[in-house]
């Protein structure tokens, strides 16, 4: 029979009643599974996981989407649902910028966008001009190709907050 530990509080060397477990002599956590390293967090919380196929790690800062928008840019342009997201505005036919609560640490950051191409519509970057630390700017035009409103839009950006 495996051994179990029972308590309802850890309380480190010192008498602290601090919740979780004080590791301040550790420079790393690690969970393991089966005798194998399943997650590592080391001091400045950098967190790796074993990643699908369990033969390569990820990084879950870097792995995670920073920001993500669904939106309706028909008629009163407005937000579905999003993350990170502090404002949406209309700027005109088809062309929408999104902000961001967080800021991104550069411009540099990728900004990956969709729109309802059922109807034939596609939803373009504006990278040099308007993308910004604290939002982008994403275009959708028809096949013709002209601008226009789209019923369902949406944007992610992956990178690194500021």
């Amino acid at each position: 029979m495996a051994s179990e530990i029972k308590v309802d509080t850890i309380v480190n060397a010192g008498g602290d009643n601090d919740t979780g477990i004080d590791l301040a002599t550790n420079d790393q956590i690690l969970l393991k599974v089966a005798n194998s390293t399943k997650l590592t967090m080391n001091s400045t919380g950098q967190t790796t996981i074993v990643g699908e196929g369990g033969t390569t790690t990820t990084s879950l800062q870097q792995g995670l989407a920073k920001f993500w928008s669904n939106w309706d840019g028909e008629s009163t342009v407005a937000t579905r649902d999003s993350f990170n997201q502090s404002g949406l505005t209309d700027n005109g036919t088809g062309d929408y910028t999104t902000a961001f609560t967080n800021n991104m640490s550069n411009n540099d950051y990728a900004h990956l966008c969709a729109c309802d191409s059922a109807n034939g519509h596609i939803l373009e970057i504006e990278r040099e001009a308007y993308n910004t630390t604290s939002q982008c700017r994403s275009y959708a035009f028809d096949v013709s190709p002209n601008v226009t409103d789209v019923d369902v839009a949406v944007v992610s950006v992956l990178g690194d907050l500021a």
